[in-house]
């Protein structure tokens, strides 16, 4: 099973939303995931225990070797269908 954090400014609102959608879309593909939610302040201290990060904010942070995906498109629809098969891709 693949891990994804997502991480918006306060790990709440926005985050909530593109873990659900990922997780909807990712269970469509056959994909089971386990997702958390964080502040992306906390990312630094959290992300090697993951294969996949989403942030829904600005982060520039490091990550090592865990890939990044923008979520900004999953939240307002516009390039969400190519945001999701990146996503996708990662988690295979």
């Amino acid at each position: 099973m693949k891990r994804i954090l997502i991480a918006c400014g306060n790990g709440i609102a926005t985050s909530t939303v593109v873990a659900t959608k990922v997780k909807e879309y990712l269970t469509n593909k056959g994909i089971q995931i386990e997702t958390t939610q964080t502040k992306l302040m906390e990312v630094p201290s959290k992300v090697q225990d993951y294969d996949l990060l989403i942030t829904t904010g600005e982060f520039e942070g490091q990550t090592g070797d865990v890939p990044v995906v923008k979520g900004m498109p999953i939240l307002i629809g516009i390039g969400m269908e190519e945001t999701m098969e990146e996503i996708l891709n990662y988690v295979k």
